[in-house]
């Protein structure tokens, strides 16, 4: 099967060592379930029929939430993955919409071709591709560029295709159907489509509506959280997928209240960070402190001593959580 941009190996650059002090913040895993309610992601199973606004709006009610919102729009017929970030967890749904997307697509052609032809045709739809959004769709109907990652085959059956796609957000899979078929001389439409993994998300950790709200009832009448515990992921669930910069304790605050991050904060990195990625900033908890775009490279952040590191594009943490800590002189 193809991989996603980010499904990479990174190695773990260490600047200097350090301890997290156990009294300020928690692990993202052990939080209470009040503040997974404020601040988690529930990804959703969507069932055929519902627009993902509605969905997401099922999720606000259910949760007694004040605010919800889907990280990528899924036409009202098709199913599968559609995180909902819950009241300040919406904070990261910028992170999750640029990520690559992954759909299970059923694909009929209007004629049978023989095989080999539809392989080394969706092969030619590999890599950047040019792309009309369909009449129906609710965008402007430019032409633009969007990058498939792949195309695997998993089943031919007649007139039938089954295939895996990996696209860029944007994509249109409907519109990737009928353009294959004009390739192929015959004709093609999408028959049915499932969305398996939204960026670091998969279909395997998604719930359906059902679930959610069973799992509601049993933390608030039965005092039972363990199946609400399972289906609400903490907002750095939605995170995984960007290069990681783990910084210590004493600059957590500071950063919270908007002041940028320079090189002796910082205790650990990924490798393999370029100028300008998108990365997420963590304390030694592995608790999300901030979205930012590199201003060095990983080799950079691990051998200069001075110098701003990243440009911060949004907090995440509130402030509070850490305490202040005095510069030395």
């Amino acid at each position: 099967m193809g991989k996603l941009p980010f499904d990479k190996t990174r190695e773990t650059i260490t600047r200097f060592e350090e301890k997290t002090n156990s009294k300020h913040g928690c692990m993202p895993h052990k939080r209470k379930i009040e503040y997974l309610l404020n601040e988690g992601i529930v990804n959703i199973n969507k069932p055929p029929g519902p627009t993902s606004t509605q969905v997401s709006d099922w999720v606000k009610t259910l949760l007694k939430a004040n605010a919800a919102g889907h990280t990528g729009t899924l036409d009202p017929n098709v199913t599968g993955c559609l995180p909902v970030a819950i009241n300040d967890a919406t904070k990261v749904t910028s992170a999750l919409l640029p990520a690559g997307k992954e759909y299970m697509t059923l694909m009929h052609l209007h004629n049978e071709v023989d095989e080999k032809e539809i392989k080394e045709v969706l092969k030619e739809f590999a890599g950047k591709i040019y792309q009309r959004p369909p009449t129906k769709s609710a965008v402007r109907k430019d032409l633009r560029i969007r990058t498939i990652y792949y195309n695997d085959i998993l089943e031919i059956n007649g007139k039938d295709v089954l295939f895996s796609c990996g696209c860029q957000g944007g994509t249109y899979i409907r519109k990737l159907c009928h353009d294959v078929g004009l390739a192929l001389g015959c004709g093609a439409h999408m028959q049915q489509l499932r969305r398996t993994k939204t960026g670091p998300l998969t279909e395997k950790i998604s719930v359906t509506l059902q679930e959610l709200s069973d799992a509601y009832y049993f933390w608030t009448e039965k005092k039972d959280e363990k199946r609400l515990r399972k289906v609400l992921l903490p907002m750095e669930s939605a995170l995984t997928h960007l290069p990681k910069i783990f910084i210590s304790d004493t600059c957590v605050e500071a950063l919270c209240h908007g002041a940028q991050l320079m090189l002796p904060g910082i205790s650990k990195l990924d490798s393999g960070i370029s100028v300008g990625e998108l990365v997420a900033v963590y304390t030694l908890k592995g608790e999300g402190v901030l979205l930012a775009t590199a201003m060095m490279t990983s080799e950079d952040m691990k051998k200069k001593k001075k110098g701003q590191s990243v440009k911060t594009e949004r907090v995440l943490m509130k402030t509070g959580v850490y305490p202040k800590y005095e510069r030395k002189n």
